[in-house]
């Protein structure tokens, strides 16, 4: 059974499924608790990263966009606590100082005007036509007669162009008088357009009431306000700080939300972001994470497999191995009692068989007296106990060979002649042979030297390479060559056959202990191996050569005794 067939077996199936499962488990556990902990630990620190990026940001732009609000309003307060209502309601002199401002700071100014306490524009230089324009129903204008300095809300006025006013409240021989000026909306809305962070990243300022004060929005009805109920919620409450949330839009992206309070907490600056945008290299180190995560698992479960699997590849061949060795101490069992067995009978027929010998000769005896020589058929007599002299020989020459095989368990060397142990084994294989068809040749060199060998393990040998052979051949008979030589300081034996011959993916395995290509229940993979091992113990050689189709020849050297190998030098 091949090792594939094995791991088949319900039982190791479902041990390499509980291996791999322990494997698997212990080794996801530690991984799995430790890739947890680091991506919460990166997740949280990258969070603290991003919202303080993003609050230092806002918090920066806010101071500019209060700083430009402050200094535009510092530049009309100069202008109305230097000249007074009179001077400043000379148009020329207002164009003047208009133009000084613009040189100034460029075309932040768009225009200068000075409104009496009752909302009538009594003097005005700029660009557009706003001479006597009326104010007094304007809001800006109730707003800013109730307050020393002011700035506006972005309106479109008179002029149908999104803008802004600045102004200061004084006072001239008991009655109020404004100082106002127009910013120009494109120059602050720039300051808000330069907020840009990543590639969604935007911001834009709301008032009180949710209206926008920015280019980007202006004129828009959009979902985004409810979502800045928050800061407003957070201002009432004295926290006007960095407020930072993370909602869904109307579409349900998740977006991040910064805002802070601008214009004395009368205007809401806020910079909006897509989380996907802002958590970029967040969500692409999770992505490598989490490839590197299956990679790692699909290692962790493939080794875990592969090693639960050679693992109990190991435990099946261990299985096989020990029901073979089983298996080899009962065959081996058997085997002494054969022996046993064989050594009982062969002593059980030399007696009888010696009686008769012993009998015929006594006949032999009487048929040389007077009264039976002349006989006529002594002859027949004569014939006839000759044949009972000669099978009665050939019976005693059988029982002493089987007790020679049954007894020669002695391991011990000796000198022994291998053509002799030869010729007995074969006297043992004849018969087997006989009845598969199998002819057995002997081509012997006469006189070789003895060898130092155990000569019951050669017998071992010698049988079991014959009966392997008989064994290939058993279907469609055939012929067993044994020859023996002198080969230098070796006696070679050749033992060839002419069967179906050995596959040569099987050859370099033919040694290997439990390896067969015999039958299941016809082979325990040991005869070779021990063969290997006897003749390796003594400082010989054994090789096999096979052709499929053709035949197999083992070919065995025998080393000489030390003297005789150093006499044929």
């Amino acid at each position: 059974m091949n090792k594939n067939k094995r791991l088949k077996n319900p039982y190791y199936q479902s041990l390499i499924r509980k291996m791999a499962l322990i494997v698997i488990i212990v080794s996801f556990t530690p991984l799995v608790m430790a890739s947890c902990l680091i991506l919460d630990y990166f997740h949280s620190s990258y969070h603290e990263k991003v919202y303080a990026h993003l609050g230092e940001l806002v918090q920066k732009h806010q101071q500019n966009i209060d700083g430009f609000l402050t200094e535009r309003l510092s530049n009309i307060r100069f202008l109305a606590n230097s000249y007074d209502f009179e001077e400043l309601s000379d148009e020329s002199f207002l164009q003047n100082k208009l133009t000084v401002l613009q040189q100034d700071y460029g075309t932040v100014f768009e225009d200068l005007g000075v409104v009496n306490e009752k909302g009538l524009q009594v003097a005005y230089a700029g660009p557009f036509k706003l001479e006597k324009a009326e104010y007094s129903k304007a809001d800006w204008f109730k707003k800013a007669m109730n307050s020393r300095y002011f700035i506006s809300d972005v309106f479109m006025g008179l002029r149908g162009q999104p803008h802004f006013i600045v102004s200061v409240k004084s006072k001239w021989q008991g009655e109020w008088w404004i100082l106002r000026a127009t910013i120009n909306f494109l120059e602050f809305n720039s300051l808000v357009e330069n907020l840009r962070i990543g590639k969604t990243g935007f911001a834009f300022i709301l008032n009180r009431e949710k209206e926008f004060q920015t280019k980007l929005l202006i004129g828009s009805i959009s979902d985004k306000k409810h979502y800045m109920d928050h800061f407003f919620e957070a201002a009432k409450v004295g926290n006007k700080g960095i407020h930072i949330v993370e909602k869904k839009d109307e579409f349900g992206n998740m977006k991040i939300y910064v805002g802070a309070f601008l214009k004395n907490n009368e205007w809401l600056l806020v910079c909006q972001q897509n989380t996907t945008d802002a958590f970029f290299d967040l969500n692409r180190v999770r992505k490598i994470g989490a490839v590197i995560f299956l990679l790692g698992g699909l290692g962790i479960i493939s080794t875990a497999y592969l090693m639960s699997r050679r693992m109990v590849n190991r435990i099946a061949t261990a299985d096989k191995e020990k029901e073979m060795m089983n298996q080899q101490v009962i065959e081996t069992g058997k085997l002494a009692t054969i022996g046993e067995l064989a050594a009982g009978i062969a002593h059980e027929i030399n007696n009888p068989v010696a009686i008769m010998v012993e009998e015929a000769g006594w006949i032999e005896d009487l048929l040389e007296e007077e009264e039976f020589k002349e006989g006529e058929n002594l002859n027949e007599f004569k014939r006839a106990l000759k044949q009972i002299h000669t099978q009665g020989g050939r019976c005693k020459e059988i029982t002493f060979k089987l007790l020679s095989f049954a007894r020669k368990t002695d391991s011990r060397a000796e000198d022994v002649q291998v053509n002799d142990l030869i010729e007995e084994v074969v006297a043992l294989s004849a018969q087997r042979a006989r009845y598969g068809k199998v002819l057995i040749n002997e081509n012997l060199e006469k006189d070789l030297p003895f060898i130092n060998i155990s000569q019951s393990e050669m017998q071992q040998v010698f049988l079991n390479l014959i009966n392997n052979a008989c064994d290939a051949m058993e279907k469609k008979g055939g012929t067993i060559e044994i020859k023996t030589q002198l080969a230098g300081d070796y006696v070679e034996v050749e033992i060839a056959d002419n069967g179906p011959g050995i596959a040569k993916a099987n050859l370099a395995r033919i040694f290997d202990p439990f390896f067969t290509t015999k039958p299941v229940g016809k082979g325990t993979g040991l005869g070779l191996s021990i063969c290997y091992g006897i003749i390796n113990k003594i400082g010989g050689k054994i090789d096999v050569r096979s052709v499929l189709d053709v035949g197999t020849t083992f070919r065995i050297l025998l080393p000489l005794k030390k003297e005789k190998a150093q006499h044929t030098l």
